[in-house]
């Protein structure tokens, strides 16, 4: 049981009932001891891994960039597809949208969009297309992980803006905890993001669908779409959509 938590950060006591052919009493006896042996965290509706065993999972850019580079690919196709001449989109950093990013300077025909980033790389991926594309960089303090920007001062520039779409980055997505990330000051900005956008935009890949993180970034009433790829599992597709979500799987 505590592997499996582990494995997958966030477990629901009526997965770990079914999964281990026993009742609901007791898997919350047995998370009960976990939690006094090994730090497991209770929450509403299941179980969180330990702190420590969260915070090794945030790896860097570099790192994370090559896993489901084709899927990731293809939701960024998907989400520059919809960008129009005179936009302003706010890209939030990550892997994903940095192909976000690809995927929009590609669009040679696109003209007469602002992009805000607070990443510093992707706003180097968008630097081709200045000249069509305004880019501007929120500024704040660098994290060297995600090479993103953030409070101190990462906020203040975003509280002063009023875009068409943000485009959010995350490292889970559930259907009852909503949008969250691994990273607290990223989560932060991310919020900001969304309150200053009049749609939101979630990209994330298979692997994100029912993780649960530390930092809640929105609830999935606050995004209008999530678009995913095709790793993608049936089972957390159906709950994200009775959960009320729209969600557009790519690939």
């Amino acid at each position: 049981m505590l592997r499996a938590i582990t494995d997958r950060e966030f477990v629901r006591v009526a997965d770990l009932a079914e999964t281990f052919g026993i009742s609901d009493v007791t898997v919350r006896a047995d998370l009960a001891a976990l939690a006094r042996t090994h730090g497991v965290r209770r929450v509403r509706g299941g179980v969180m891994a330990p702190v420590k065993d969260l915070s090794r999972t945030e790896r860097s850019f570099e790192e994370q960039v090559v896993e489901h580079a084709a899927e990731k690919k293809a939701i960024a196709e998907h989400v520059a597809a919809q960008v129009a001449p005179g936009m302003s989109v706010l890209l939030d950093v990550g892997t994903t949208t940095a192909a976000v990013a690809r995927a929009l300077v590609a669009r040679t025909e696109l003209e007469q969009v602002t992009v805000i980033t607070n990443g510093l790389n992707i706003a180097l991926e968008l630097e081709e297309a200045v000249g069509r594309f305004a880019v501007v960089v929120t500024g704040g303090t660098l994290r060297r992980l995600q090479h993103s920007l953030v409070d101190p001062l990462g906020s203040v520039l975003l509280e002063q803006l009023h875009a068409d779409v943000a485009v959010i980055g995350c490292n889970g997505v559930d259907a009852e905890h909503g949008i969250t990330n691994i990273n607290l000051p990223e989560a932060e900005i991310k919020k900001v993001m969304v309150a200053a956008a009049d749609r939101t935009v979630v990209v994330a890949d298979g692997s994100k669908l029912g993780r649960v993180h530390l930092g809640r970034v929105a609830a999935l009433d606050d995004v209008d779409t999530v678009v995913t790829g095709a790793s993608a599992s049936a089972h957390e597709l159906a709950r994200l959509r009775r959960a009320g979500a729209e969600v557009v799987p790519t690939g």
